[in-house]
Parts: structure tokens; C-alpha cells; sequence
């Protein structure tokens, strides 16, 4: 720990410096930021990239009035590290969040803590999946940087049990609804206050099971009863969004904030739509794609769309640029700014992607069970309930194989995406395809470019054994 605070005091120099001097700003006013998430909502399940029923008005109205991306990734084909990417700007291996329900490491230095020290007050609203929601873990959101928060340990359905600052509530409501009302008590609270804010609000949906409330439900009645559910919590969660932007317009601060909007991988096999092939779970482009919208009205003018690639991990850097904030953790960042992007600076990216789903098992977190106990504890005096599930253990170091790269990765330097598959001995099959041309990734061009596999294969391992240098602490 003594280690953390060292960089952590690096961090606030840097951000000191900047806050002084912030470079290429036209005015000195941070803005407010609120990140949205979706919970396994696919690339194709939205109406604006034509899915012929889903319902999503507010999602399309923003996608017609702001920026939105084409081609953007999930870090993980999974939630909670695609979640930990965001907090870090870091592909999630490097702090061994391999799979749902693994934590964020006490170690890492997170958005919300960069952003509270330049000044931001923040707070977190519903699926947090990075570790605990108890008082008194080193996992919690507040230990991860947010000075509110009302939150699940996993994704959760309608009238859910969440947790303020460790303290069970008991809510009533669609879910995405309950989540957008508790950020919006928040947002009122700060608004106009002399701090800008930093909000995070990580939907439960379409998670399964899925359970829509009638009205959203309804819309849906010639399809199928699973299909009525899945299409309706979409639906929902899109009334929820539209909430919220209509209520962000009506704040004096509205034109210096900036909403950004994406989900945390690719879309369900049998129901979801994806944009590739394959589906969650898997690094194909079905399992990485995802819809993502931002706007912020005083800086990035007419609406168009971005196809340049960009990922989960870049919007930390992209947050800490447009605070004007130059923060040099110690340790390698994977993602970039995209600010240049957004501004029509650039047309290209210039750095890779890295994709990698080691094999690391999953961590069961069910939220209304762990709720219903936290909530009955409560009652009866006890503030913590089970303790196993402060998740102390959480700050441990585990070592991993140096000389070994197992799990299916991937190299994506555009338009030419390289994987790197080995099987249970070692051997490995590895596959090249043209996006571009093939964005199904179906033609094997591994035989027809011999040149650029070879340079692909060394950047792709040699940046796989710099997360496995992170992953074994050689950052702290």
C-alpha cells in the first residue's frame, strides 16, 4: 500500500500541475461527465443499428443528435473486466480480472479517483460487479474513488435491494428507473454547487433472467414470452435513458456535460443481436462490439458518426484529457485519448487493441440473495452481514505462469484483426481477417500475408507478456 500512495501522490502532483495550466481548453470550467452502461446488450440490439423490433427512441434520438461510434469495443467479452477497464484505462488481465464477478485490485488507480482529486465530486448508481458493496471493503466504491454511491454487487431486476454507502435499501420500481432517478437525486444535489460531477450509472439490463414490467412488455406481445422480456427490459432501460437526458436538459450546466453511453460486451446467444460473429464470451467481433453514444453539446458540434475503432479501456485517458488532466500512474495504460477523435482532429488510431480471455473462472455474485441477507442483517443490528463477502482477500497478489499465454487473444491493428488461439496442449492455431472486407470474420487470410502476421504476432505477444508482468504486481 505504501507503494499505491506514492504513485497516488504522483497522480495529484500531475493533477495540481495541469488544473494550473489545463492545456488546449478554451475556458478553464470542467465539465460534468456521466458514463452509462448497458448490461449485455448487444451491437444490433438497438433501433438505430436497425434491429427491426426493439424499441429504442431515446437511444435513436441521441444517435441522430450527437457522436456515435460504429466500431467500438468491450475491452472483455464479459462484464465485470470490461467494468474494470473502464475504471483504469487498462485491459483487465493486468489486474487479474479475468471473468464476472472478479474485483478490481485496491492498487489500481481509478477514474474516480483521478477526477475527485482534480476536483469532482463523485458517485456510483447501480451494478458495480468490481468487488463488495459492504462497509469495510477495500472493494467497495468508495474505497474505488466515489463519494456516493448506490449500488449492486451484480446485476439486479425490478424493486431490487441496493445498497447506499453499505446501508440496505429496499426500492421499488423497474430497475434501469430506479437506478436513473437515484443518479438523478444526485446530480440535483451537486448541480450548480461550484464542483462539476462525475456520475457512473451501470444499468442491470438485459441481463437475464429477464423480467420487463407490463408497460414495457406489452409492445412486444406478438413475440415470443422470452423475447417479450429481453426486448422489453431494453425498452425500458431506454425509457429510463430518455429520463435522464430530458432531465439533463433542463440543467443550467447542460451544455458543458458530457454523456456517454456504451455496454459492457456483445450481445446473448439466442436472444441478443450481435455485431459479428459470435456472441458473449467469446473475442470474436460478436462478442466485443458494442453500441456506444456520446455527447457534449458546447464542444462537439454536429452529429456524425465515428468509425474509427476505439475501446472500454480509452475512456479513462479520454476523461483525464478533457479535464485537463495529465496523469502519469507508474504503470502502462492500454487505453488512448480519443479526444483528438472527437474534436475531427484525427481519422486514424494509431495504437492497437489488445483482446485476451485468459482462462480464469468466474465468481458466483447473486445480488438479490446477497441483498435479502445484507438487508436482514441490518435489521437485526449486524451493519455488515456475511463478512466472506467484504471480499478482504481482494488486495492478495496471486502469482501466474510466466511461460505460458493460455486463452484465446487477439491483435486488432485496423483493419486487420489477428487471433492467437492455443488448445488444452499448447499448440496454437492462429487466424487473420480483413474487417473491413470480411467483418464476419470468415476468410482465414493467415497463408496470404505472411509479412504482416509476423509483426502482428510480436506486438500481440509481447504486449500479452506485459500484462502478465502486471498481473504478478511488477506495477505496484
Amino acid at each position: 500500500m505504501k507503494q499505491l500512495s506514492i504513485r497516488m501522490l504522483i497522480l495529484v502532483i500531475s493533477l495540481g500541475l495541469m488544473q494550473c495550466n489545463p492545456p488546449d481548453r478554451a475556458d478553464a470550467e470542467l465539465p460534468n461527465i456521466i458514463l452509462c452502461m448497458a448490461d449485455d446488450q448487444g451491437w444490433g440490439d438497438m433501433g438505430y443499428n436497425g434491429h427491426p423490433v426493439i424499441r429504442t427512441p431515446n437511444f435513436d434520438a441521441m444517435a441522430k443528435e450527437a457522436h456515435r461510434f460504429d466500431r467500438f469495443y468491450a475491452a472483455a467479452p464479459v462484464c465485470s473486466p470490461t467494468r474494470g477497464s473502464v475504471m483504469t484505462g487498462r485491459h483487465p488481465n493486468r489486474f487479474a480480472c479475468f471473468s464476472w464477478g472478479r474485483t478490481l485490485r485496491p492498487q489500481e488507480i481509478t477514474i474516480a479517483e483521478a477526477l475527485k482529486e482534480a476536483g469532482y465530486v463523485t458517485g456510483h448508481f447501480g451494478k458495480w460487479h468490481l468487488g463488495s458493496v459492504r462497509q469495510g471493503s477495500p472493494v467497495n466504491p468508495g474505497a474505488s474513488g466515489f463519494d456516493e454511491w448506490f449500488s449492486a454487487p451484480n446485476f439486479f431486476d425490478n424493486d431490487p435491494i441496493l445498497s447506499r454507502e453499505g446501508i440496505a435499501i429496499q426500492t421499488s420500481g423497474e430497475s434501469s428507473m430506479v437506478t436513473v432517478e437515484a443518479a438523478l437525486e444526485f446530480m440535483h444535489k451537486h448541480e450548480g454547487k461550484g464542483k462539476p460531477y462525475f456520475a457512473v450509472i451501470w444499468f442491470g439490463s438485459p441481463h437475464g433472467p429477464h423480467r420487463a414490467v407490463a408497460e414495457d412488455r406489452i409492445i412486444y406481445a406478438d413475440q415470443p414470452e422470452a423475447l417479450q422480456h429481453f426486448y422489453g427490459e431494453i425498452t425500458g432501460m431506454d425509457r429510463a435513458f430518455g429520463k435522464l437526458r430530458s432531465a439533463l436538459k433542463q440543467f443550467d450546466s447542460n451544455k458543458n456535460t458530457i454523456l456517454w453511453y456504451c455496454s459492457d460486451n456483445g450481445g446473448l446467444p439466442n436472444v441478443g443481436t450481435t455485431g459479428g460473429r459470435g456472441n458473449k464470451g467469446q473475442i470474436y467481433e460478436g462478442g466485443l462490439k458494442v453500441p456506444a453514444l456520446i455527447e457534449w453539446p458546447s464542444k462537439l458540434g454536429e452529429p456524425r458518426v465515428i468509425r474509427i475503432p476505439a475501446n472500454t479501456s480509452d475512456i479513462f485517458p479520454t476523461l483525464l484529457d478533457i479535464a485537463g488532466i495529465e496523469a502519469d500512474p507508474g504503470y502502462p495504460l492500454d487505453g488512448i485519448t480519443l479526444l483528438p477523435v472527437l474534436l475531427g482532429k484525427t481519422n486514424k488510431r494509431t495504437v492497437p487493441m489488445g483482446f485476451w480471455h485468459y482462462p480464469g473462472s468466474g465468481v458466483r455474485t447473486p445480488s438479490a440473495e446477497w441483498m435479502r441477507e445484507l438487508l436482514e442483517a441490518q435489521k437485526n443490528g449486524n451493519m455488515v452481514g456475511d463478512s466472506v463477502r467484504l471480499r478482504l482477500n481482494d488486495i492478495l497478489i496471486t502469482p501466474y505462469p510466466t511461460d505460458s499465454l493460455p486463452g484465446h487473444a487477439a491483435w486488432l491493428d485496423w483493419p486487420w484483426k489477428l487471433h492467437r488461439i492455443p488448445d488444452k496442449t499448447g499448440s496454437i492455431t492462429w487466424e487473420l481477417y480483413n474487417l473491413t472486407t470480411d467483418s464476419l470474420e470468415q476468410v482465414n487470410l493467415i497463408d496470404e500475408q505472411s509479412d504482416r502476421i509476423t509483426s502482428m504476432k510480436q506486438s500481440l505477444e509481447k504486449w500479452q507478456n506485459s500484462v502478465v508482468q502486471s498481473m504478478n504486481g511488477g506495477d505496484y
